[in-house]
């Protein structure tokens, strides 16, 4: 193997002060020049090889044109200076260069414009300075977007990062919006988790939902309203850092943060059916974390953590709404327009103007100051949430809308039309014809209002299965069923007696045909046999001879 050359010297010298071995001896022996020799035995390091200086004799008589190209661009506006590739086309073009490729021009460009930045004196070289963060006093925030296999279908949705800045903890939430409520709602849900806010400032970018206007290179800021708000309310102060890729480096923490995150726990697609789900999964990732040694740091996040925990200031008494409030009027489709979502009311509603509160998962849905519904938030643009029991009165009255309705569909999709409606709906159909049927399949359906799912599903099966198909049937049956299982629910104004002397409940009997039964209840019938002999004088020939056996096969 060939020697390096600390060790071919370290050979030499070892020659020369065992065996007093001269210089030609000693470069015969190694096969070396004596100028080698001599650098062996007199210099303590061998001298560095020279790195060959690479030249582009074929660019070198374009590089002052290059190079006033790009003094040039100084002073040009920033969405027209020079590409590399526009530097390229234009050799080729206008001095007829044909032997440069494009990487020399890429290479020799890349090294060019910095050192030409900095002849101008249009400022040092880019520096990042080191910054201490006293434990306790500052933390960082910032949106990551996010791709999410929800419920089936590929969503954008977004990553809340909240970050201390001395120990790196770190608070992660995944909404469908970066809107002002999930925001706020990713605040409130760090601060109560870390117990605490930072006593001195949060550093933000100039996102909408903080800042309404940015002054024009100065740090004020036109903070949105409700955000100045909830800033007082919790008693800290926001840095906001500067516009661009510059200001990106002033909250450096968080920006890493998002992609490490990203990148080790949501990589590949996280495929779940609800955000509550994913956002499960994340509190155990961060649980996993908590061991982590960022960098060369000696201690870990959590010892880090355990450290400015108790320098946090205590959060207030008082909760903050981080709803948005909203006021839609309900179209005559008996739908309101939320974020471009459509989402339904109960048709009583139609025509007036609701108070909706919209939050980062959800939105709740008030009439004056009575709650109506609640619909989990969707994620998306142009979709849609209908319930169909909110449209039941009016299939009352067109029964015949309910075939081919949205509501019918979603019903299905979501499993609360179940296959025993579906088998209560066709029986009554070969029954009863379809309006009829479809409005005892509505009668049935508004028992869920007052009774559990499972109870009028279970009196659904329990009618069909003696042949009927009444709604009081059904009605009866699920009561029945609540009250085996226990979820019984008193009627509305109705009150029960409780006490020692309170009589137990009569048990209802087993529902029977009603047929079988008005049989069985009919009295005996004591008339005579029915007889048309006195229709026989109306004939014209002598009446006809019965015999004794005859009129007992005709009667």
């Amino acid at each position: 193997m060939a020697l390096t050359k600390i060790e071919l010297f370290d050979q030499i010298r070892r020659d020369s002060w065992q065996q007093g071995m001269g210089i030609r001896a000693l470069a015969r022996k190694h096969g070396v020049h004596r100028r080698l020799v001599r650098e062996a035995l007199t210099q303590p390091e061998p001298t560095p090889r020279k790195t060959p200086e690479r030249r582009s004799p074929q660019l070198e008589p374009f590089k002052k044109i290059i190079d006033e190209w790009l003094r040039d661009d100084l002073d040009a506006p920033r969405k027209q200076r020079h590409t590399v590739k526009r530097i390229h086309r234009r050799l080729l073009d206008e001095h007829a260069v044909t032997d440069v490729s494009y990487s020399t021009v890429r290479d020799y460009v890349s090294r060019r414009k910095p050192e030409i930045w900095v002849e101008e004196g249009r400022g040092p070289a880019r520096v990042f300075i080191p910054q201490h963060h006293p434990p306790g006093e500052e933390a960082e925030v910032d949106f990551g977007e996010l791709w999410v296999n929800l419920a089936g279908r590929m969503t954008k949705c977004y990553l809340f990062v909240y970050r201390m800045s001395y120990s790196g903890k770190a608070i992660h939430r995944v909404y469908s919006t970066s809107g002002q409520e999930a925001f706020l709602e990713g605040h409130v849900e760090a601060f109560s988790r870390l117990g605490g806010t930072p006593t001195r400032q949060i550093r933000y970018d100039n996102l909408t939902a903080a800042v309404t206007k940015v002054l024009f290179r100065d740090r004020a800021r036109v903070e949105n309203p409700r955000w100045r708000l909830f800033r007082s309310h919790y008693q800290f102060e926001a840095f906001y850092c500067e516009r661009g890729i510059a200001g990106a480096h002033e909250k450096g923490g968080v920006e890493g943060e998002v992609g490490y995150f990203r990148r080790n726990y949501l990589s590949p697609v996280p495929v779940v059916d609800t955000l509550a789900e994913l956002n499960a999964r994340i509190e155990h990732f961060e649980q996993l974390e908590d061991g982590r040694r960022i960098g060369a740091r000696l201690r870990t996040i959590a010892a880090d953590f355990a450290t400015e925990a108790p320098l946090l200031r205590a959060l207030p008494a008082e909760h903050f709404s981080t709803a948005l409030p909203l006021t839609p009027r309900v179209d005559r489709y008996s739908q309101i327009t939320v974020r471009t979502n459509r989402y339904s009311v109960p048709i009583r509603l139609i025509g007036r103007t609701v108070r909706v509160m919209l939050h980062a998962g959800h939105l709740v849905v008030y009439d004056r100051h009575q709650e109506v519904i609640r619909h989990e938030r969707l994620a998306g643009k142009g979709l849609e949430a209908i319930v169909l029991d909110h449209y039941l009165e009016a299939l009352m009255r067109k029964p015949g809308a309910l075939r081919g309705s949205v509501a019918l569909e979603a019903a299905r999709a979501s499993g609360a039309f179940t296959d025993a409606h579906e088998a209560l709906w066709a029986s009554a159909r070969r029954v009863l014809g379809e309006p009829d049927a479809t409005r005892t399949l509505v009668q049935v359906l508004l028992l869920h209002r007052t009774m559990d799912d499972a109870d009028v599903i279970a009196g659904i099966g329990a009618a069909l299965s003696v042949g009927s198909i009444s709604a009081d049937v059904v009605a009866v049956e699920a009561r029945k069923a609540a009250d085996v299982s226990g979820n019984a629910r008193p009627t509305p104004g109705v009150a029960r007696p409780a006490g020692p002397d309170t009589p137990l409940p009569i048990e209802n009997p087993q529902v029977t045909s009603l047929t079988r039964k008005r049989l069985a209840d009919l009295p005996p019938d004591t008339r005579p046999l029915p007889t048309v002999t006195a229709y026989d004088q109306l004939l014209r020939g002598p009446a006809p001879t019965i015999h004794e056996h005859d009129q007992e096969s005709a009667s």
